[in-house]
């Protein structure tokens, strides 16, 4: 019994790229709602970029494929696409997902303390750059990863 489990994704080391641009599009989803609701309702904002903030650290420091975000578009949308043609190395949107995770945990803490502006600034920077990489495909933590060499997975 023990060769029919699955211990390990399939894709290890791989990602679908059409998953990358659904999780940034998510992502930027939800963080405009942060910056929509927060000053509004700053316990819901501050506990959605919360969830985002550990969705950023979950998969930069465990699994792309285990995300929330991967999760749902395995479960909702790979079954309409099919497999893809190609994939991708998850070490460059694994370093992006650090990345975003560097500018939003210190804009929880600000929010957290009220320092809004900095707080609104990192977030809205993650938004526009998770936003970018969901519209044109062009992801900079990505285009950053040769220059810092991310540990394999």
């Amino acid at each position: 019994m023990a060769g029919n489990r699955v211990t390990t994704c399939p894709l290890r080391g791989q990602v679908d790229p059409r998953l990358l641009r659904f999780s940034a599009g998510a992502t930027a989803a939800v963080l405009a709602v942060v910056l929509l609701i927060v000053e509004a309702a700053r316990p819901w904002g501050i506990g959605l970029l919360g969830t985002q903030v550990a969705v950023f650290a979950f998969t930069a420091f465990v699994s792309f494929q285990w995300s929330v975000w991967a999760q749902l578009y395995a479960r909702f949308i790979w079954p309409l696409l099919g497999p893809p043609s190609a994939v991708e190395d998850t070490r460059p949107p694994r370093l992006a997902q650090l990345l975003g995770f560097v500018l939003t945990a210190p804009a929880l803490v600000l929010l957290a303390m009220g320092v809004d502006v900095a707080g609104y600034a990192l977030t809205a920077l993650a938004c526009g750059l998770a936003a970018l990489n969901a519209a044109t495909g062009l992801c900079l933590g990505c285009r950053a990863y040769p220059l810092v060499r991310w540990p394999s997975t």
